[in-house]
């Protein structure tokens, strides 16, 4: 069974309340957890923040009964990868090089924060 990356992100608000995501990759270029690590922190914002939604994973905000509150905010924290045996879960069926290579465009073109209270 091929080794898959599994990443894992949260989404903390201003009130430090949490939320946690993953998804996971295929890794058939047995791409080490250092250099993914390295690759992501690198085109990620200060603090390991990102915007879900430009790379096509999950959000996972904490709106209370679907209500915004002050303490929201449009930014997602990588947390970690691992390696794990779990199927992918990418909506897009990426492997973790393709992945990587979406996070370094959307870094380089540049990360589109918008205001949370647009989505109400």
């Amino acid at each position: 069974m091929m080794n898959n990356i599994k990443f894992n992100y949260l989404y903390r608000d201003g009130s430090n309340y949490k939320s946690r995501g993953e998804t996971v990759f295929s890794n058939q270029e047995n791409l080490t957890l250092n250099e993914i690590d390295k690759r992501l922190v690198y085109a990620f914002l200060p603090d390991k923040q990102f915007i879900a939604s430009q790379i096509s994973i999950p959000e996972k905000f904490l709106f209370e009964n679907g209500e915004f509150t002050k303490s929201d905010h449009c930014f997602h924290e990588f947390d970690c990868v691992e390696i794990c045996q779990e199927n992918s879960t990418d909506v897009l069926d990426r492997s973790i090089t393709d992945f990587l290579k979406d996070v370094e465009l959307v870094s380089k073109h540049g990360w589109k924060a918008f205001d949370i209270l647009d989505r109400v």
